[in-house]
């Protein structure tokens, strides 16, 4: 066990959640309100003021509605740059050999769109790990009917995927068609098992290779579990290295949690 290296790892997936503590409501300004702001603002109002709605109570309700959205977003920012530190540990690679973008022109403007992570087998040193990571390629690009060759595979990495929204979609449907275009597996990494089922279906018939945060009973299903895939393609076991830092998570997101929920 490397204790450096958990610490590490347990501060890339915290440090963005410990924001979520200062998050304050904009109560539909520009500007974010605090809770002086607030009982000046709701108790100017006479119907909010008459029936209580300036009760620091009620801002603590917005101030936790808004930061559980936060918090949502920002174990996804750590989750994907946890994964990506793992890919560089593993299979030695840089900062810029796992990121990948491309661009394309809109309105007669050149926009640039960054995916969370890449995995590009030639830039694998490691014969083993390159063979891994060939045969699991090869695997799901049959396994979702792509007659491409492959060359890699990119990443969105997600800490769950509730959400049914279309554009989103679509967006990654676009993403797949371009990066089917330049030779990688499209791969959707959810890190819980939160996800929408109709979601999860139509990426796979957009040939995303999806991937949950689901524990193998028996046998290890690269080809579906996160975790999994994280064990047996890149080498790192990422369950244990939570079930080690467990205890440190939760307290950190406890305080998190209780900071966010004050009344002030």
């Amino acid at each position: 066990m490397d204790l450096e290296r958990d610490a590490q790892y347990r501060e890339l997936l915290l440090a963005p959640l410990r924001t979520s503590a200062s998050y304050l409501p904009k109560m539909g300004g520009g500007v974010e309100v605090d809770l002086a702001g607030f009982s000046a603002l709701y108790g100017a109002d006479p119907l909010y003021h008459w029936i209580g709605f300036d009760s620091p109570l009620m801002f603590a309700a917005h101030k936790a509605a808004g930061g559980m959205t936060s918090l949502y977003r920002q174990l996804g920012i750590g989750s994907e740059r946890l994964i990506r530190q793992i890919f560089r540990d593993e299979l030695g690679l840089t900062e810029e050999q796992v990121r990948w973008s491309y661009s394309y022109e809109e309105d007669g403007r050149t926009r640039t769109l960054t995916l969370d992570g890449r995995l590009e087998a030639s830039e694998v040193s490691d014969p083993q790990a390159r063979d891994r990571l060939v045969r699991w390629i090869d695997a799901q690009r049959a396994a979702l009917g792509i007659s491409v060759d492959l060359k890699g595979a990119i990443f969105e990495i997600r800490q769950g995927y509730k959400s049914a929204d279309s554009k989103r979609q679509n967006a990654d449907l676009a993403n797949a068609a371009q990066a089917l275009g330049y030779g990688y597996l499209p791969v959707l990494a959810v890190m819980s098992t939160q996800i929408n089922n109709v979601v999860r279906t139509r990426y796979r018939v957009g040939r995303w290779c999806v991937l949950l945060g689901s524990l193998s009973t028996e046998t290890p299903d690269a080809g579906v579990s996160t975790f999994d895939f994280i064990r047996e393609v890149v080498g790192y076991d990422l369950v244990a290295f939570f079930e080690r830092n467990a205890a440190e998570l939760r307290a950190d997101v406890e305080q998190t949690l209780t900071q966010l929920l004050e009344a002030r």
